[in-house]
């Protein structure tokens, strides 16, 4: 079960995040749940793999909105380092990044359980 504890733990700014949610805990927890299941993490990746950049940097915008909203700091770190190479839809390696990324939404899919 997702908690407020394990967020911390993980490195979330959880008092930050529940600024923004009213401090509603309960909202918030609700957000995090939603957020590791936004399909964007796979759109990110198949357009990387297919070199659509124009949707790769749309997909990564987007999680840069909801992982900085929800303060999810070890997650942000390589979502806006990835988006920031896409804006400018940089033709090079990012399988260092997706590696990153998904190493952290692992560990976020994790504390679910």
């Amino acid at each position: 079960m997702l908690t407020l504890d394990k967020l911390k733990e993980y490195g979330a700014d959880t008092e930050d995040a529940l600024v923004r949610c009213m401090g509603n805990e309960d909202f918030y927890l609700m957000l995090v749940g939603k957020a590791i299941e936004d399909s964007n993490f796979e759109n990110l990746r198949a357009a990387i793999e297919t070199k659509d950049y124009d949707t790769a940097f749309s997909s990564a915008h987007a999680l840069k909105g909801i992982v900085s909203n929800l303060s999810l700091t070890p997650l942000l770190k390589p979502v806006v380092e990835i988006t920031e190479l896409l804006r400018s839809r940089a033709d090079t390696d990012y399988t260092e990044l997706l590696a990153d990324i998904d190493k952290q939404k692992s560990k976020l899919e994790g504390l679910k359980s």
